[in-house]
C-alpha cells in the first residue's frame, strides 16, 4: 500500500518531506510527490503515517487506490 498527495489541495510547504521513514517524499515542480514504490505508510516504523499526521492540509494526502 502506499499514500499520493493531492496536488489541488497541497500548499507545497515541505511539512511531509523530512518525517518520511524511507524517503519517498519528494518536491516535484509544482507540489510534493510521493513515489509509490518505496512508500510504505510507515508501516513498521510508526503506527501512523507520518506525513499524514504533519500535514496542515487536511485530506491531501490519502491511500492509492489499487
Amino acid at each position: 500500500m502506499a499514500l499520493y498527495i493531492v496536488e489541488a489541495d497541497c500548499i507545497s510547504c515541505g511539512d511531509c518531506e523530512p518525517v518520511c521513514p524511507t524517503n519517498s517524499i519528494t518536491e516535484g515542480k509544482i507540489v510534493f510527490k510521493i513515489d509509490a514504490k518505496t512508500c510504505t505508510e510507515c508501516e513498521g516504523d510508526f503506527d501512523v503515517p507520518q506525513c499524514v499526521k504533519v500535514c496542515p492540509v487536511d485530506n491531501c494526502i490519502l491511500p492509492l487506490e489499487a
